[in-house]
């Protein structure tokens, strides 16, 4: 992966983060709904803040006025999303911050939370400890993000993270307990001969009689980008 990339209408250097920009990010930031009425918004474990930027690109086509805040446990990923927010057209809107989501201390109730968090758990730990920490659930699990969220979303506010869709039941029941409930998935297969490999779900405290509104995406096929994935990232991808 090259030390700098480019977008549309933002660079991101992905040189020093523990995670590199990653097709699971670039489909969050691409696929989680946004309102115009979204001020606050937190991106857990925000790595090179290429989510967040997505977010803040498509948030000021509809929205004013919003905050945009990345945090992360690893100190350089923190610095060089700073970097990559400082020389972004929205810099005003967004903040990095250096620590993890148990030392984040806010009374702030936000719009939206999102985040791509780790999820090896059961594969073998990385011998480098910080791409260790950004890929295994040692310091972040989906439990404690969902635990978080269950008290930091403002009225209506919404909860997305994308995950490995052989945990999804997992998760809407982790969030069903929590007061959270299902209210959008996304599955993902990256041919259309493939099993779903990737679900996005968006949570909100709509009510435990909410039906999720689920839909599926498909990468590939034929050997070329489908034209539902294309539409999905033009705004951001130079390529399409």
């Amino acid at each position: 992966m090259a030390a700098e990339f480019q977008f549309k209408r933002f660079t991101v250097s992905n040189e020093f983060s523990a995670m590199k920009i990653n097709t699971d990010g670039v489909l969050l930031g691409a696929a989680v709904g946004v309102l115009p009425s979204d001020r606050k918004v937190l991106d857990i474990g925000t790595g090179t803040g290429t989510v967040a930027l997505m977010l803040a690109q498509r948030l000021s086509e509809i929205a004013e006025d919003f905050v945009i805040e990345g945090i992360d446990i690893d100190g350089a990923s923190a610095s060089e999303a700073a970097a990559n927010f400082a020389s972004s057209p929205w810099k005003e809107s967004l903040r990095s911050l250096h620590l993890s989501l148990q030392e984040f201390q806010t009374d702030t109730a936000y719009d939206l939370i999102v985040s791509n968090p780790p999820y090896f758990d059961s594969s073998l730990t990385n011998p480098d400890e910080r791409v260790s920490i950004s890929r295994h659930s040692l310091t972040l699990s989906y439990a404690d993000i969902i635990v978080f969220a269950s008290t930091h979303l403002a009225p209506g506010g919404r909860l997305a993270l994308i995950m490995p869709s052989d945990i999804e039941r997992q998760l809407l029941r982790e969030g069903r307990s929590r007061g959270l409930f299902a209210s959008e998935t996304l599955h993902i297969r990256t041919t259309e001969r493939k099993a779903i490999s990737r679900t996005i779900a968006t949570f909100s405290a709509s009510g435990p009689g909410t039906v999720p509104v689920s839909s599926e995406l498909v990468i590939r096929k034929d050997g070329e980008y489908t034209g539902e994935y294309c539409r999905l990232v033009r705004d951001f991808y130079l390529y399409l």
